[in-house]
């Protein structure tokens, strides 16, 4: 069997993908933990097509990856055969980049989707640019040996009840945290953006409407979010840790925070960054809105010299039977509607997070998500522009009205 290779260059071109024995080498551009390069699953794979061998590179942060990924795509080369696409960034691939994607559209069994999750690819004359990897309906993610040193109930059905009505309920536990735990050093959460996000992403229209008009500036439901988010940063509950940047996965490990804002596919780096030492003293239970954040897509190069080839490996990763395996692994809650209706899925549990029931909590959001998700074409551009005036108000004490005039500064630098 072929063994998996985790490299650091650019994809090989025509000259090495293929063989004259017929084999070929599909390169992969991930980020984050999409799960692929964490089980065996691309081995698997090869193992099943001997004549496949997959090299996959995997970048930590998804900004950086996107950054290098715009960089290969705007000059035609160091592209890998297939690449990851985040949601914040696919309304953007569709609008400036579908004429450089393979078309999924007609594919046989890849019909298994949510039926918003698709249309998130597609383009107006029905090119489907990627398929579905992963969705990310959201939860709180808490430390119950924190909670317990607080004073705070510890199960999850009555930490649930303490923010059950809305995300204010959630500030209001922290500031009782702050007030009442025995250790002056914890945080109570990450940072503010994280709650932000989990807010934001609980509305079908966000940063722009269904006419692809720009309405942050606008729209009840991001300034609600940045209220909030402001109040708990500068009440000193954050540990100003703002998640994928330095400092965060020290933070887990370390054990400085309480709780954080967590859609289903984090809990697998949660696992991993927290580590073993903390297994079981972290649980999951219900956000008080459901909501998406994240999920992604495999989209494979138009110009890709073993174009067939990834699109076949892309359709069997993301089928309802390999979605089951990376849930059950990882906890990465599935994009297929087949998937998330097995039992396999709705009776899923995670050991690390105290034998949590992820598949009922995941699942019941997952139902709270709403029908239409109205994506913008530099929704992920925005995101980013909102977490660093949160971290403005958390790091530098900087006012929240002036954070904000930054913040709508560089939005309209960038997508006005």
């Amino acid at each position: 069997m072929t063994a998996l290779a985790l490299v650091a260059g650019c994809g090989g071109g025509e000259s090495d993908a293929r063989g004259e024995d017929g084999s070929v080498t599909i390169t992969m551009g991930l980020f984050g933990v999409m799960g692929y390069a964490e089980t065996d699953l691309l081995d698997r794979y090869m193992a099943e097509n001997p004549k496949v061998t997959i090299e996959a590179e995997v970048a930590g942060d998804e900004q950086t990856y996107y950054t290098a990924l715009q960089t290969h795509l705007a000059g035609g080369s160091g592209l890998k055969d297939i690449q990851g696409i985040e949601i914040g960034r696919a309304q953007e691939m569709v609008e400036t980049q579908a004429a450089k994607f393979a078309d999924f559209a007609g594919m046989a069994g890849t019909d298994h989707f949510l039926p918003w999750k698709q249309p998130q690819v597609t383009t107006d004359d029905g090119r489907i640019i990627g398929l579905g990897t992963d969705t990310g309906p959201m939860a709180i993610c808490y430390r119950k040996d924190m909670f317990e040193q607080a004073g705070l109930p510890t199960e999850r059905e009555d930490v649930a009840a303490l923010w059950a009505d809305d995300w204010s309920q959630y500030v209001e536990v922290g500031e009782q945290f702050m007030a009442d735990s025995a250790d002056g050093e914890l945080s109570y959460m990450d940072s503010s953006t994280g709650l932000f996000n989990g807010m934001v992403y609980g509305h079908s229209e966000q940063f722009y409407n269904a006419d692809g008009d720009l309405i942050y500036d606008e729209n009840p439901a991001v300034a609600d979010a940045w209220d909030l988010a402001t109040e708990a940063a500068e009440s000193g509950m954050t540990a100003a840790l703002r998640q994928f940047q330095p400092g965060w996965d020290p933070g887990l490990a370390n054990s400085t925070f309480a709780t954080t804002v967590c859609p289903a596919w984090m809990l697998a780096h949660i696992q991993e960054k927290a580590g073993p030492d903390n297994a079981g003293l972290w649980d999951v239970t219900p956000a008080p809105q459901g909501a998406n954040w994240g999920g992604s897509f495999l989209g494979v190069m138009e110009d890709s010299p073993v174009r067939d080839e990834a699109m076949d490996l892309v359709a069997w990763l993301t089928a309802p039977e390999q979605q089951i395996y990376l849930f059950e692994e990882l906890g990465i809650f599935p994009s297929s509607q087949e998937a998330i209706e097995s039992e396999a899925v709705r009776s899923g549990t995670s050991e690390y997070f105290d034998g949590a029931p992820v598949g009922e909590i995941f699942g019941a959001a997952a139902q709270e998500i709403p029908a239409e998700q109205v994506l913008g074409r530099r929704d992920g551009t925005i995101k980013d522009a909102f977490s660093q005036g949160l971290q403005q108000v958390e790091s530098q004490g900087e006012d929240p009205d002036a954070a904000w005039d930054s913040v709508d500064e560089n939005i309209q630098r960038v997508a006005g």
